[in-house]
């Protein structure tokens, strides 16, 4: 469970975010995969977060980030589903798809198992678009 300061600060980034956003007039999308949409959840437990966020996308298998995101299928193949190749597709997908101006992508492996060579548990790509 996390700590009272961990819970505050994470808080207090998203309220900051949503505050500059808005501010900005900027909308957000979110493209989770290992998260499962908990960034998401963290942004929208804040009251009046719907005049920034405008949806999330949960796409935890590869057939969801090729169909709902968009994702090339040799992205996948040549870099696989945790990189910062699919990360950055997937940010640009969401984008697109979602028609925002910022999309904020998250793909990694939580574990405690799915460690590969080259990719072990706790491996997270994020990316921006």
């Amino acid at each position: 469970m996390a700590s009272e300061r961990q819970i505050g600060s994470t808080t207090t980034l998203a309220r900051s975010l949503l505050d500059l956003c808005r501010s900005r007039k900027l909308t957000i999308a979110t493209a989770e995969s290992c998260t499962g949409g908990l960034v998401a959840g963290a942004l929208t437990d804040i009251p009046g977060s719907s005049d920034v966020i405008d949806r999330g996308f949960v796409t935890y298998s590869n057939e969801a980030k090729r169909a709902m995101l968009g994702v090339k299928p040799t992205t996948l193949a040549t870099f696989g589903a945790v990189s910062k190749e699919t990360a950055t597709a997937m940010a640009i997908g969401a984008l697109e798809k979602a028609g925002v101006d910022l999309a904020v992508s998250i793909t990694g492996i939580a574990g405690p198992g799915g460690a590969t060579p080259g990719n072990p548990v706790g491996l997270v790509h994020f990316a921006v678009a």
